[in-house]
């Protein structure tokens, strides 16, 4: 797509991760993609706020991309018997991996509680903490959208950083499984979101990092985001959600958009062709 000058613009997704992981960050995603700030968004399905919040994306199916935030590592995890902390997933993935029988239940079942709610399949797929590329359960979910979906797939998210964007935390993210995943994505013929940015550690430089992220992004690249529309309480994120969600919201990052000759599209028109 081209701007009035006729210049082309790079057609990035901004996907805003954790929708219903509580009540600040599914009106806060909401609002941001009724404004056209987002195209896409994943949903933590075994947190208790889903069945109520899908009514909040609803009115957007077609806007924006809805997918599924595939969890082992979350509170809602444990409470659902499969959970561990992060480093304990980790560790699992680097001494043979995590059970694809038992890992495969797990996808199923959320995928399921997915579609109980949205009543269509997910665009996309990704993971809390990245879980959706670490050994065992990325060919669990391989398998799990192939045979689901066939050739209506969603497309997934490779959590491999952009050029230039490596610092440590991403390059121990991609070093989980990145390049594997997108191997077995490939011989399946499932589309995959190439880059990924938007990695950093919360701190309160969120507006110039976002400056970087867009300057530097590839077209196709997925940046993901963090916004609640307040800090919730016992969110140990909370604060940087919110200023996540300020600046999304802002004059200054609509200016950066139009700057860097960004364009904000769903990523099914980027990976597996259009949707509706």
């Amino acid at each position: 797509m081209r701007n009035d000058g006729g210049l082309l613009m790079r057609q990035l997704v901004l996907c805003a991760d954790d929708f219903a992981v509580h009540e600040a960050a599914s009106r806060g995603i909401a609002d941001l993609a009724r404004q056209g700030r987002l195209s896409a968004t994943s949903v933590m399905v075994l947190s208790e706020r889903w069945p109520r919040d899908a009514a909040l994306l609803r009115p957007l199916r077609g806007r924006i991309d809805v997918g599924l935030h595939l969890d082992w590592t979350s509170e809602f995890a444990r409470r659902a018997g499969h959970g561990m902390s992060v480093g304990a997933a980790m560790l699992r993935a680097s001494l043979g991996g995590f059970d694809r029988g038992a890992a495969r239940t797990v996808v199923d079942r959320q995928l399921d509680a997915f579609e109980a709610q949205w009543g269509f399949p997910p665009d996309h797929v990704d993971g809390h903490q990245h879980v959706q590329q670490f050994a065992g359960i990325r060919d669990a979910l391989v398998a799990a959208v192939c045979q689901r979906y066939g050739a209506r797939a969603p497309y997934l998210r490779v959590s491999r950083p952009v050029p230039g964007q490596a610092d440590l935390k991403s390059r121990v993210i991609s070093a989980m499984g990145a390049q594997a995943l997108q191997s077995r994505a490939r011989q399946a013929h499932i589309g995959c979101a190439p880059h990924l940015g938007g990695v950093y550690d919360f701190d309160a430089d969120y507006p110039s990092r976002m400056d970087r992220w867009l300057a530097q992004a590839p077209s196709g690249t997925l940046i993901m985001c963090h916004p609640a529309d307040a800090a919730a309480s016992g969110d140990v994120i909370g604060t940087a959600r919110a200023r996540e969600y300020a600046h999304l919201r802002s004059d200054a990052f609509a200016q950066q958009l139009s700057a860097h000759q960004i364009e904000l599209v769903r990523g099914g028109a980027l990976y597996t062709g259009s949707r509706t």
